[in-house]
């Protein structure tokens, strides 16, 4: 069930009139520049509409002008919404009033800006008890609850420093302690990394995958980075010209791009750090159970000219491998079953969620293909080490 749900969300900027035209036209499929050049109105977001899962890491991205630092200020209406609907916990927020929607920031919906926006006045522990004191928490509390948020974002010690004694990696640390002290169901987060040194930003993406692991918040992450967004999107959404172009997980955004803006836009991205071994898996051509014995194995091995064959016991669970040498000796002994001549110990295994970068390693040691299984070790596919190696070196998978 989803948490959030934004329901054809339109953004146009201009006034009177000319705003009204605009987005009749934009409705009627005119460009936004046409729309711009008859109304002098611009187009910030164009028929928006998506779902947030609770817990979701929900990553919009796109290029500069493409909208989405637009979107997310209507999530929370620090910007107007011109047409659509902001469903939050099946409320309408687009509807709500200003006291309604005050309440909605102050314990629903916290910000972490790309500038830190923090109080240069105010010492570092004020600055993460501001939302609790606007809240009306007492000074005690907000003060525990402030230190504890401090030290899970590594800043324990530097509650009495001034921001501008601080770098800039830790003043954002600042800014995401404050967003998560008053404790809210959803955390906006508009180009917060996009501002520090490479090294650092990295640091803050590790960070906030952490404490997403630790407090289970749904977050909708902005960002122009595509390498960022693959590395904390559980979903992507693609944003141009004010359009969603296509929304995914990060795999299905490199392996099935919608069209050939996103298809260019990811073209130069190291799929296998991404990409998993579900994706690449197949259907094993040779295939064995238990209770089949050498001859049915020989069979199913010179059908699909291979040389060796997958063994699994009725309910799927991986045995091992049969080489065809092996079960042709079986079978000039007049014997029924495998014999002991399963393989098992060279066999690699992976779980479907593992990155191929992290696969070779494995294949390049291994005289079979690699099993995919499951938890209870039902095997799920298989992987041929040529495949692997193409894919990793750019070729398609």
């Amino acid at each position: 069930m989803s948490q959030l749900e934004v329901k054809n969300l339109y953004k146009i900027f201009g006034s009177g009139s000319g705003t009204k035209e605009a987005l009749k036209l934009v409705k009627e499929g005119v460009s936004k520049e046409e729309i711009l050049k008859k109304t002098g109105a611009t187009v910030g977001v164009n028929n928006a509409s998506f779902e947030v899962k609770k817990g979701e890491f929900f990553v919009v991205m796109g290029l500069s002008g493409s909208g989405k630092s637009t979107l997310i200020r209507c999530l929370n209406r620090l910007i107007e919404i011109t047409d659509g609907s902001v469903v939050l916990d099946g409320d309408d927020i687009s509807k709500s009033n200003k006291e309604e929607l005050l309440e909605i920031r102050r314990k629903k919906i916290a910000m972490v800006f790309q500038n830190f926006g923090l109080f240069p006045h105010r010492t570092v522990i004020d600055n993460v008890k501001y939302g609790l004191e606007v809240q009306g928490v007492s000074d005690g509390e907000s003060l525990e609850k402030s230190k504890e948020m401090l030290e899970m974002v590594g800043l324990k010690g530097y509650e009495d420093q001034f921001p501008s004694e601080l770098s800039g990696g830790m003043q954002q640390r600042v800014g995401l302690a404050r967003a998560l002290t008053t404790d809210p169901e959803i955390l906006l987060m508009d180009e917060a990394f996009s501002a520090l040194d490479p090294l650092i930003r990295k640091d803050m993406q590790d960070e906030i995958i952490e404490i997403q692991d630790r407090m289970k918040k749904t977050v909708i992450f902005i960002t122009h980075d595509l390498d960022e967004a693959l590395k904390l999107g559980d979903r992507i959404a693609v944003m141009k010209d004010g359009e969603i172009a296509q929304i995914g997980t990060p795999e299905e955004i490199l392996t099935d791009p919608a069209d050939d803006y996103v298809k260019e836009f990811v073209k130069d991205v190291n799929k296998s750090k991404v990409v998993t071994a579900s994706t690449l898996m197949r259907k094993p051509r040779a295939l064995t159970t238990l209770i089949d014995g050498p001859n049915v194995a020989i069979r199913h091995m010179r059908e699909e000219e291979l040389s060796t064959s997958f063994v699994t016991d009725k309910n799927r669970k991986l045995l091992g491998v049969v080489r065809i040498e092996d079960m042709l000796e079986l079978r000039n002994q007049g014997l029924k079953d495998f014999n002991g001549k399963i393989k098992n110990d060279e066999l690699v295994r992976t779980s479907p969620d593992t990155l191929l970068i992290d696969l070779l390693p494995k294949a390049m040691n291994s005289r079979f293909p690699i099993a995919v299984v499951d938890d209870n070790d039902r095997l799920l596919g298989i992987i041929i080490k040529s495949r692997l190696v193409s894919q990793i070196v750019g070729e398609e998978v």
